[in-house]
């Protein structure tokens, strides 16, 4: 196994097994080809405030009030987003929060939940 497959893309688990050309984790179901996962994993690396290491569909925690423009208030500093999306840019995390609609936030000002 190389390295890029010792642990699930998904969830983080160490212990896929490979199943012909794929390879298969036995904890969430996930199936993935490695060497199609290589390629489209140098790409774009996303890192929380703690130094983890992000990927679509986590929930983080907002760690600092954050003002926004054109509202009244700002995000509270534990507010929880669900369900990410990672993008290019400054501001590398698409979201939907709640009283706020949909969001763009930098992950320096974020914690993996």
């Amino acid at each position: 196994m190389s390295e890029e497959t010792t642990s699930c893309p998904k969830c983080d688990s160490p212990y896929p097994y490979p199943s012909g050309l794929l390879m298969i984790c036995p904890e969430c179901g996930y199936e993935w080809n490695p060497k199609e996962q290589s390629e489209a994993s140098i790409g774009l690396v996303v890192l929380d405030a703690n130094g983890n290491k992000l990927t679509d569909g986590d929930s983080v925690t907002v760690i600092k009030d954050l003002p926004v423009k054109g509202a009244s208030k700002p995000i509270k500093a534990g507010t929880k987003v669900k369900n990410i999306k990672l993008v290019e840019g400054d501001h590398n995390i698409d979201c939907k929060i709640e009283g706020f609609g949909s969001m763009a936030l930098k992950s320096e000002f974020v914690k993996k939940a």
